[in-house]
């Protein structure tokens, strides 16, 4: 029997080879921890978290100084968002601008500090799943403390327009947080160019073949720059923005996996473009009421969002255990809800409760593609006919 065919990378990548090579000398032979320095174990662990450091700033195109390693992307997110909005609580700034496509680790956040005591806007987006820059220039004002919009969706996979919104921001004297979890490593991310003058910006290494548990916020001109409250207190690990003893091994496998990003994204990402446009071609040519949600739109290389008519997707899914893809935010599993990013793009319920996502990586072949697509097919037809 062949082996299923993973297609929901968004939801989260497989450790690449290579990157379980390297982590597995610190889990037993150089376990020391990176603070006690007096001692070889601990310099050691210390110049492999440096140089982890270093290989992630190498592939966002920032200083290693400017990163603060944390448990991942949620993690991220929450310190930028609530660390900027309680350092700031007793400042004239007191509204805090989001998109309604946002993952719910920047949603929520958001929501808590309009509980305490924050103004809270919430952009809409269009049919492609893009943020409407209008309503951002109407939104975004002198009394803005923080902008927080996605780099790519992790549903649908459409771009935000990040260098008109950080404009925006900044000429209002406001901050920029962009989660970055599904770009980085999927598309050429520069923290030094134009096209990314972002303040705050949240990446994990789960979603580029890297372990799971680990991340880092990028933090423009170092933690000091300016004001944010920690959300944990203990030893002062990390400039003192994120106590707790230091994940040796996972930081190192974040930086290797940001390594071999750095060395493969140009070819990766056209190979995956490739290999989805025929997916998708194939399927538009075999299956009446298809529709591509945000493919009028800059999009992600390994995206597909599909809406099938008339066909619930749990079902379709349960009718291809063959095929591994997702419905909606794995991070949110579990919620009988539609997914609340298709609903702001108008979708109706029950396009929503038919629309899978199939998200194509590093380790998917021409022949699974083929082969997924006579899978989906095949199933689709079996239940219009049953």
């Amino acid at each position: 029997m062949e082996k299923p065919i993973y297609l929901d990378y968004n939801a989260t990548t497989p450790c690449d080879p290579g990157v379980v090579e390297k982590m597995l000398p610190f889990f037993s032979e150089w376990y020391g921890n990176p603070a006690t320095g007096l001692h070889l174990q601990g310099r050691k662990a210390a110049r492999a978290v440096d140089r982890a450091r270093q290989q992630v700033a190498a592939l966002t195109g920032c200083q290693p100084g400017e990163l603060i390693f944390t448990g991942g992307a949620t993690e991220s997110n929450n310190l930028a968002i609530l660390g900027l909005g309680r350092a700031n609580r007793h400042g004239g700034r007191t509204r805090i601008v989001t998109s309604t496509v946002e993952h719910k680790a920047v949603l929520l956040p958001c929501q808590q500090l309009r509980e305490e005591g924050y103004e809270l806007i919430v952009l809409p987006v269009d049919r492609e799943g893009r943020v409407l820059v209008d309503e951002a220039e109407a939104a975004v004002n002198d009394r803005t403390l923080l902008v927080s919009v996605q780099a790519a969706n992790n549903e649908v996979g459409t771009l935000q327009p990040i260098a008109r919104i950080a404009e925006i921001a900044h000429k209002h004297g406001a901050m920029i947080h962009c989660d970055a979890a599904q770009a980085v490593g999927k598309i050429p991310v520069d923290l030094a160019a134009e096209t990314w003058q972002v303040d705050l910006l949240s990446i994990s290494a789960h979603k580029l073949y890297g372990p799971k548990g680990v991340g880092a916020l990028y933090v423009r001109n170092g933690p000091h720059a300016f004001p944010i409250t920690p959300l944990q207190y203990g030893g002062g690990q990390e400039r003192g923005l994120r106590s707790g003893t230091t994940n040796v091994p996972g930081i190192v496998g974040f930086g290797e996996a940001c390594r071999i990003c750095t060395a493969a994204l140009d070819d990766e990402r056209v190979r995956i473009a490739g290999l989805r446009d025929q997916f998708e071609q194939a399927l538009l040519a075999s299956i009446p009421g298809l529709k591509i949600n945000g493919r009028g739109a800059p999009r992600l290389p390994n995206t597909s969002s599909l809406t099938f008519a008339g066909i619930d997707a749990d079902a379709l899914l349960l009718n291809l255990p063959e095929v591994m893809m997702g419905i909606g935010s794995a991070c949110s599993s579990g919620a009988l809800e539609p997914s609340h990013v298709l609903l702001a793009m108008g979708l109706s319920r029950a396009e929503a409760s038919a629309t899978v996502r199939s998200s194509l990586g590093r380790f998917t072949s021409a022949p699974q593609k083929e082969r997924a697509t006579r899978l989906v097919i095949e199933a689709l037809g079996g239940l219009t006919r049953s």
